[in-house]
């Protein structure tokens, strides 16, 4: 045992807007020396990330007509699709203890629970025999952090390739022609995997990784008037769908760390709004370059001087951005 405290928050709503609205409220809800572990399924959704295009991602119009509902978290990366196959999971914590290294454990011990071997695949996904059941994304305002993932069980696979509609470029990075034979449901790998054992494999994996036992949490803990607010927030067409605003000129390019799609409205020389789109994992990211070059002419040197004043907090992705508009005959 030690001096840590976990607690473990399950829900069976499955309305994604009141969901993602309890995971907010439980990520600044955490204490010093706290770990949660939340826990979650959504009916029908398609969740895009936070500075995602939805319209370019999905069939938005298609999906919502067929009864589905379509989200937008907090945390950077790329479009998913949930349904009541799929088990979602968020790690919460505050900065000195958030350990994406030890949430991982997690899970790989959970999918050894049903005989699964699970490989972590770069920053985000796990793997079962060369195919992803689990995405990841993370989210981090101040010291407060959180780590929420997919765990795929019994999606449907045929609505999942008829309404994501990720970029050509995304799939052949991973080496694979679509979608589908990318992911994998648990299931096939072992039938007696569902959403309630794998939660209570979860929640046996997270006590075991942490080695102390968790406190057990329902969603009552919420105060309901804040839950109530945030729950219309993210259900508001204007944060799900975004409002579609014409532009004069579009750059795009597709980096290792993700995507970048410039939007820009050019007026006399000068770029008046910048939208930039993207699923790169830092959510902070594209609205910091969308600032950046708002107001710069618009010429490649100037572009990539304001650019290059995000490189001290991502100089990777600085870097290569600023390479990238140097070299565009299209500027």
């Amino acid at each position: 045992m030690n001096d840590i405290k976990l607690f473990v928050c399950q829900t069976d709503c499955t309305d994604p807007a009141r969901n993602l609205a309890a995971e907010e409220l439980l990520f600044w809800r955490v204490r010093p020396g706290e770990v949660g572990l939340y826990l979650w399924r959504n009916a029908r959704t398609i969740v895009v990330g936070r500075n995602q295009d939805a319209w370019r991602e999905c069939d938005a119009a298609l999906f919502e007509r067929e009864g589905g509902t379509l989200a937008r978290r907090l945390s950077g990366g790329g479009a998913v699709y949930h349904d009541l196959g799929n088990q979602n999971f968020t790690f919460i914590a505050r900065q000195d203890w958030f350990d994406t290294a030890r949430h991982a454990r997690v899970i790989r011990l959970a999918a050894q629970r049903f005989g699964i071997d699970a490989v972590i695949d770069g920053r985000n996904d796990i793997l079962a025999e060369g195919r992803k059941f689990s995405g990841n994304a993370y989210y981090r305002s101040g010291v407060h952090c959180y780590h929420h993932g997919t765990i795929l069980i019994d999606v449907d696979m045929s609505l999942l390739s008829r309404y994501l509609h990720p970029h050509p470029e995304k799939l052949a990075g991973k080496g694979v022609a679509s979608v589908v034979s990318r992911v994998i449901n648990l299931r096939e790998l072992n039938p007696s995997v569902t959403a309630e054992s794998m939660r209570l494999a979860l929640i046996d994996a997270f006590e075991e990784v942490y080695r102390a036992r968790a406190e057990r949490l329902s969603t009552d803990c919420l105060p309901a008037d804040d839950w109530d607010a945030l729950t219309a927030r993210y259900a508001d067409p204007a944060w799900r769908l975004g409002e579609p605003k014409p532009y004069t000129t579009r750059l795009a390019k597709r980096f290792g760390f993700g995507e970048i799609d410039l939007q820009l409205t050019v007026e006399a020389g000068v770029i008046t709004r910048a939208r930039v789109y993207s699923d790169a994992m830092d959510a902070e990211f594209a609205p910091a370059l969308a600032e950046s070059i708002t107001g710069a002419a618009y010429s490649r040197l100037a572009i990539a001087d304001r650019i290059e004043t995000l490189s001290s907090q991502w100089p990777d992705e600085s870097r290569l951005a600023r390479e990238w508009i140097l070299s565009n005959a299209d500027v």
